[in-house]
């Protein structure tokens, strides 16, 4: 999906010429961190509540604060994992967007960031979660998929992080079923280490079903 696709037009655009009260009142309005600037319709930056609180002339223009913008923006046929990436490192919960003559067409809200980002990791999808750890080396798809695949099951999504510490990788696995133990048995016969998962992990085989019936009978 691109970033053009999530535009919040509801969001207000600011002028040099709008005072810093208003500017700080529509911040606070909006409850959002930056609100960005335009000049003609380009976009000079964004414009953060904490500028705006400091400055001492609540009366006077943002113009006098035009040094302190964060002129950092997002094309708007990239695709939105680069406005997450945007939040992340300028830590806004807004991210401006522009075409290619640098006009401003709108802003993104990390609120509509998260419902995409949730519908593109499947987290709206019911089924199982496993995680693996291990190491780089040691990360075959092919393999991890054949597994799952071997237990009847799919793999919505896949997701890699590197533990900063130890280096390992973890592997998080969404899949579209919640009855995974058969699934964490086969990996752990493979030898992977699990160290996290979530379903119906109590589930049991008809013939371990019967073996216990059948303990349990000859006890009485």
């Amino acid at each position: 999906m691109l970033t053009a696709e999530l535009i919040n037009h509801n969001i207000p655009q600011l002028t040099l010429q709008d005072s810093i009260g208003k500017a700080l009142q529509l911040i606070q309005d909006f409850r959002i961190s930056h609100l960005p600037v335009v000049s003609e319709e380009k976009y000079l930056g964004l414009i953060s509540e904490e500028d705006l609180s400091d400055a001492e002339d609540k009366k006077g223009t943002i113009e006098v604060l035009q040094d302190s913008f964060i002129t950092a923006s997002i094309f708007e046929k990239e695709h939105f994992l680069n406005a997450v990436n945007f939040c992340i490192k300028i830590d806004t919960n807004v991210v401006p967007i522009i075409n290619t003559e640098m006009e401003l067409t709108g802003v993104i809200t990390v609120s509509d960031l998260l419902k995409t980002l949730g519908n593109f990791s499947g987290a709206n999808e019911i089924g199982g979660i496993i995680v693996l750890e291990m190491e780089r080396s040691e990360f075959i798809i092919s393999e991890i998929s054949r597994i799952v695949e071997s237990n009847d099951a799919t793999i919505l999504h896949l997701n890699t992080t590197v533990h900063p510490e130890n280096g390992l990788l973890t592997v998080t696995l969404h899949l579209n079923k919640k009855e995974i133990a058969t699934i964490i048995a086969t990996f752990e016969r493979y030898e992977y280490t699990v160290t996290f998962s979530y379903g119906n992990e109590t589930h049991t085989t008809n013939i371990e079903s019967n073996y216990q019936h059948l303990m349990t009978y000859l006890d009485l």
